[in-house]
């Protein structure tokens, strides 16, 4: 005979029906009973006035040891917690009356144990531990080390403002931590490390067993510190991997902090030489030298320095990227057309005759740049035969079009300094000023990153630093800028600096001269190079100030702190004595470059407080009134797209800014939110959806920044 579900009833005793927060008594099972009537009388003897102090101690032993073999599920409190609740007051007013000794201290821990559940004051359950027994604490189970752990970050943050001792707080921590790491809990020590300020007692913990769990998380954290708390961090993280012998790791934290001692530290920890060249190869990617001859990270051995020197170098980068393109069967050179797919688009009536504009071909030289970027061939350009009839590429351009597509030899021969100097060098002669200026930055472009005992780049572009015409000497500027970018090359300053500060320079020029000496000492702050930018803007007259090209001084100015954080504080005040026509946007120009990729919160944040707010100065000029909102929706994703938690939660406060942002909000947003998905190298269909939608907006402003994003993320 069937059973109705509703005919069968749970047996009684597995029902735990709660009123009030106590389970009624009879509900209970009869082990229940038992064990609340066996506490109630312990509870009893240990309360009884006249109780002796052996009847206590076997009571407080009891209770102690039902509580530490209780078992939980992870939705209810343990049966004695529950039991004993009922009791919490009288057994806090028994230790108030009772005598200093083993049993006052033994109750103060079971009181402690309780007040995790029922505490009713503040920090409770800390007081009562700090006059407990001091036994270990890993017995009373893994809640309470969290729950203790807790309330010592609060208790310590109250001490250092009330500027109280705290070495009992840190006598615990030193229990804490061990118990958290051998429970495989490396992310609790740390966090409670990072309350009480000793983040370095993490080190003497990791071992092989937990360092990947640790060093992660210490990472992870570094980007949500302010500073110095984030480089303390990261150094934490660098000492960790040194310990456990992860070179790579290691070398990868030392980039990240920049510090050139610990870079050499790990570069000479290295005992083979595999292992110097799998750390060679990451400095060369972030284009970082050393002397191996001198100094302290030289090397003895002549066929290993060269080799080491080499890669450093980046000599061989042309290769080997070619030998990855041909494992992936890409070395077919592409056409503009390959990326346009015009004949795809509907109603298009293919024509036998190409109908050629001066906007069109500019807009194929930069695509056709970037598609064969490093292949050392295209179909336009480097496929052109002599004498054939038919018309260079360069020259079915306009001016500054014949520029660009001069300068995109470069982009296609990048890296290729033995055969893409060659076909350049023909360039370098032509009578048009365009040509040649293209030629130089090309020079530039094919050096980048790329080091050469000859310096070809610096004997072919210095000499056009001070030639006339604005063109050749922008294009020698710039290709200095690019092929020494990062090296803090001194014979680059001392060519450049003299520009700067000769008010007869035309403003384009000195322009360019300051973002080439940014870019070449990129993040050092270096002094005179700081000094020399600011000193030039100083003296500028206004009508000066008020040219686009001034712009670019302040972002060479920039460029030299960028990833400093507050070491750019003391230039944010100098700039704020600058004529009011560039103060406030070199301010901005500076916060954001200093913070650039550090995924910021706090800075973040005052990025889009920026974006509410309203200009109102009338002394600027009418085109620069929106410069402030611009640099700051570029800040905020400059500052995000170093974090990947980050760069998608500016991506949501973005899409707000393009919705209902002024215009010079929406105009830089589109390319704030390509900025910000950089670090993911993520094209979703919600991105290029907001883009295309971004296209359809009214301004052309908009429209092309929007199809610049779109391009952008494809690209990636």
């Amino acid at each position: 005979m069937a059973v109705e579900r509703g005919d069968v009833e749970e047996p009684k005793e597995r029902k735990e029906k709660k009123q009030g927060g106590e389970i009624k008594a009879e509900e209970l099972t009869e082990e229940d009973r038992a064990l609340q009537e066996n506490l109630d009388l312990l509870v009893e003897r240990i309360v009884e006035q006249d109780a002796k102090q052996d009847v206590q101690k076997a009571a407080l032993d009891t209770i102690r040891e039902e509580i530490r073999t209780s078992t939980s599920t992870m939705t209810s409190v343990p049966k004695p917690l529950k039991f004993l609740k009922a009791h919490f007051l009288s057994l806090k007013g028994c230790y108030d009356a009772m005598v200093d000794g083993e049993n006052k201290r033994f109750l103060a821990d079971v009181i402690s144990v309780l007040a995790m559940a029922y505490h009713t004051d503040h920090l409770e359950s800390l007081r009562y531990r700090l006059v407990g027994s001091k036994e270990g604490m890993e017995s009373w189970g893994h809640e309470y080390v969290r729950n203790l752990s807790g309330e010592i970050g609060i208790a310590y943050q109250e001490r250092m403002l009330k500027e109280e001792p705290v070495d009992d707080l840190l006598e615990l921590v030193d229990q804490i931590v061990p118990y958290h790491f051998h429970h495989n809990a490396e992310h609790e020590a740390v966090d409670l490390l990072l309350e009480v300020e000793r983040l370095s007692k993490v080190v003497p913990h990791i071992d092989e067993g937990n360092y990947q769990r640790t060093c992660l998380y210490l990472l992870g954290c570094a980007s949500y510190l302010q500073e110095p708390e984030d480089k303390l961090t990261l150094q934490v993280a660098y000492d960790g991997y040194l310990k456990v012998s992860k070179l790579p790791d290691a070398m990868r934290v030392a980039l990240k902090l920049n510090n050139m001692d610990l870079i050499v530290k790990t570069f000479n920890l290295a005992s083979s030489l595999n292992e110097r060249k799998q750390l060679a190869y990451m400095m060369s990617r972030q284009n970082v030298l050393l002397d191996l001859e001198d100094g302290p990270a030289a090397i003895d051995d002549d066929s290993e320095r060269e080799i080491i020197t080499e890669i450093l170098g980046n000599a061989r980068i042309n290769e080997q990227f070619l030998m990855v393109a041909r494992d992936l069967d890409v070395m077919e050179a592409k056409t503009p057309e390959d990326i346009y797919k015009s004949h795809l688009i509907e109603g298009r009536v293919p024509t036998s005759t190409t109908v050629s504009s001066a906007r069109q071909n500019l807009a194929s030289s930069f695509v056709n740049a970037f598609v064969n970027a490093g292949f050392g061939h295209d179909k336009l350009l480097t496929e052109t035969t002599e004498g054939d009839g038919t018309v260079n590429w360069i020259f079915k351009n306009r001016e500054r079009g014949k520029m660009s597509a001069a300068a995109s030899l470069g982009m296609i021969m990048m890296w290729d300094v033995a055969g893409g100097l060659p076909q350049i060098d023909k360039y370098l002669y032509s009578t048009d000023s365009h040509v040649v200026a293209g030629a130089l930055l090309a020079v530039g472009i094919i050096n980048t990153n790329v080091h050469d005992e000859c310096d070809p780049a610096f004997a072919l572009l210095s000499d056009s630093v001070n030639k006339d015409g604005s063109s050749i000497r922008i294009g020698a500027i710039m290709g200095l800028g690019l092929a020494y970018a990062g090296t803090c090359k001194e014979d680059v300053q001392e060519l450049l600096l003299p520009l700067l500060g000769d008010e007869q320079t035309p403003m384009e020029v000195a322009g360019f001269a300051a973002v080439a000496i940014g870019l070449v000492f990129l993040g050092s702050a270096q002094e005179e190079c700081c000094e020399s930018i600011l000193q030039a803007l100083m003296m500028r007259p206004e009508h000066q100030l008020k040219d686009p090209f001034a712009h670019f001084m302040v972002l060479g100015l920039g460029l030299l702190f960028l990833g400093k954080g507050d070491a750019v504080d003391a230039t944010i005040e100098v700039a704020k004595a600058l004529n009011t026509e560039i103060a406030h946007y070199c301010e901005l120009m500076l916060d954001v470059c200093a913070y650039a990729t550090t995924g910021n919160v706090l800075k973040v944040q005052a990025f889009l407080s920026k974006c509410t707010e309203v200009t109102e100065n009338e002394e600027l000029s009418e085109g620069k009134k929106g410069l402030p909102f611009s640099i700051a929706v570029l800040g905020i994703a400059a500052v995000a797209m170093g974090e990947e938690l980050g760069s998608e939660m500016v991506h949501r406060s973005l899409e707000h800014l393009l919705q209902y942002g002024e215009a010079p909000i929406r105009k830089a947003g589109t390319v704030g939110a390509c900025l910000a998905q950089h670090v993911q190298s993520n094209h979703t269909c919600n991105r290029c959806a907001q883009s295309s939608e971004s296209r359809c907006r009214s301004r052309s402003g908009t429209k092309r920044r929007a199809c610049f994003r779109l391009g952008r993320s494809w690209n990636e």
